[in-house]
């Protein structure tokens, strides 16, 4: 049939939870159930349900997976399909009842605290505003919001459906039944926080027009025309008692009452600002500032031609942390980590921790620059010097050991060696080395000098035209790749 003709929503009877606040302290939400009164009013919205149906209407239920909502769905179904006084042409097997979550009440936390609490709570709901306001350990509306919005999305798409029945009926809460029509409707969050809630088992009728929308036949309450209607009443009582209002003597204006602070703690803050570092941590730290002043004292004394050397002069790195009331006797000040001891080992930390420097960047530092330029290449970028350089290919640099990466170390400096003293008594001299694959640069054959020799073994301002040639016709348009 597609679209239903009636969308009514129906807010659940009364509960033991709206007789008394304080049974939330003690039983979960969901399992709050209905009074023998909310029994009462459940059965009568059946036997008005019955009454404005149609005979050849088909009915399809949604309803909040919360005990009072079910209960209520069990009442309105157990009048609507009975057969007394006369048989009702709504049998039980023909109506698709279906729960669903997401029509579920506003979540007030777990279990709601005490009435002082709770009396607290909904003035500061009511200064803060009930659309945004969200409950502690709960939700706000906005959260419901975007819950009845993918309900929404879900019915439309069941409205598709050529057997969906004529009359859909919603069993779900106050505030989702506004909810439900503020996201429907589009209404602003202005005109939500001036709705007033729905009466127990109250029906919000929504009727489909010929063009295929729905009209909301059902009058909503607002607390604005409430205070209006409240005002006119008073108004006219006073008119028909003869009391004539006395003119309003000019008084000083009263000075600008106060507004509540709320936020931070319930009950005020009661606690200290300051917080103790827990003592593994404080003698870790002490730990690790003896070891750092050790190494600089070290190196401050002996010296050092390694890489830290070359790095330049030791640098300190300043932890910007807030425990401002330590154990430290020497009060908020952080320690000092001295980054070249980080550099230079391959285990920089107590515990283990290894450095931050990987050991691809210190084998690749560890080149001479001859041995750099014989495998520089430039990219299809037009630069990098190690584009498209490959790792080794029988083991990993960042897989091997400690001690093998000794070893590779010992025969790279080897290699130099040997090539140094090949270039001066002009024969070439083996040496132990670890077979590597470089990529070529820009993807062509290697290039060769008229003698036959490669790249590398011509001087250094033919490598460096070779290098300017290539760079330029990358640049190209010829060599461009984009």
């Amino acid at each position: 049939m597609g679209r239903p003709r009636l969308i009514i929503l129906i807010r659940h009877a009364q509960s033991e939870g709206n007789k008394s606040r304080e049974i939330h302290q003690t039983v979960p939400d969901h399992r709050v159930k209905l009074t023998a009164e909310g029994w009462v009013q459940a059965r009568e919205a059946g036997k008005r349900l019955r009454a404005m149906l149609r005979p050849d209407d088909t009915l399809h239920f949604f309803t909040s997976p919360y005990r009072r909502t079910r209960e209520t769905t069990e009442g309105i179904l157990e009048t609507l399909t009975s057969d007394d006084p006369e048989p009702s042409p709504f049998p039980r097997k023909s109506i698709n009842v279906y729960e669903e979550p997401r029509l579920r009440e506003q979540d007030f936390g777990n279990f709601q605290p005490c009435s002082a609490e709770m009396e607290r709570m909904w003035q500061e709901r009511a200064d803060y505003g009930h659309f945004f306001y969200r409950i502690p350990n709960g939700e706000s509306a906005a959260d419901a919001y975007d819950r009845v919005s993918g309900f929404n999305e879900s019915l439309w798409r069941q409205f598709g459906e050529d057997d969906f029945p004529s009359v859909c009926v919603l069993v779900t809460h106050g505030l989702m039944s506004r909810v439900f029509l503020m996201k429907w409707y589009h209404h602003t969050v202005e005109y939500f926080e001036d709705l007033r809630n729905v009466n127990h088992c109250e029906f919000l009728i929504m009727s489909k027009t010929e063009s295929g929308s729905y009209n909301l036949e059902t009058k909503m309450r607002t607390w604005s025309e409430l205070r209006k209607e409240r005002a006119a009443l008073k108004a006219k009582e006073e008119e028909e008692s003869g009391v004539k209002k006395e003119p309003k003597q000019e008084q000083k204006a009263a000075p600008a009452p106060t507004p509540r602070k709320w936020g931070g703690c319930p009950q005020g803050c009661t606690h200290g600002k300051h917080f103790k570092i827990r003592r593994d941590l404080l003698e870790l730290r002490q730990y690790d500032e003896s070891c750092a002043l050790q190494a600089h004292a070290h190196l401050t004394v002996s010296g050092s031609n390694g890489l830290s050397t070359r790095r330049g002069g030791p640098k300190k790195f300043m932890p910007n942390n807030s425990d401002e009331d330590s154990d430290d006797p020497r009060g908020h000040i952080p320690p000092e980590i001295d980054i070249i001891r980080a550099r230079d080992e391959l285990v920089s930390s107590p515990d283990g921790t290894p450095s931050y420097i990987s050991l691809e960047d210190r084998l690749r530092s560890q080149q001479t620059p001859q041995l750099k330029n014989h495998y520089l290449h430039v990219g299809r970028d037009g630069g990098g010097s190690y584009s498209g350089h490959a790792s080794e290919e029988e083991v990993s640099e960042r897989e091997i050991s400690e001690e093998d990466a000794r070893k590779r170390l010992a025969d790279r400096a080897d290699r130099v060696k040997n090539r140094e003293r090949s270039g001066l008594n002009g024969s070439k001299v083996a040496g132990p080395t670890t077979r590597a694959a470089h990529v070529l640069k820009l993807g062509d054959a290697p290039s060769k000098s008229d003698d036959g020799a490669s790249d590398g073994d011509a001087s250094e301002d033919e490598r460096l035209d070779q290098l300017d040639a290539a760079e330029k016709e990358d640049r190209s348009v010829q060599g461009s790749v984009y």
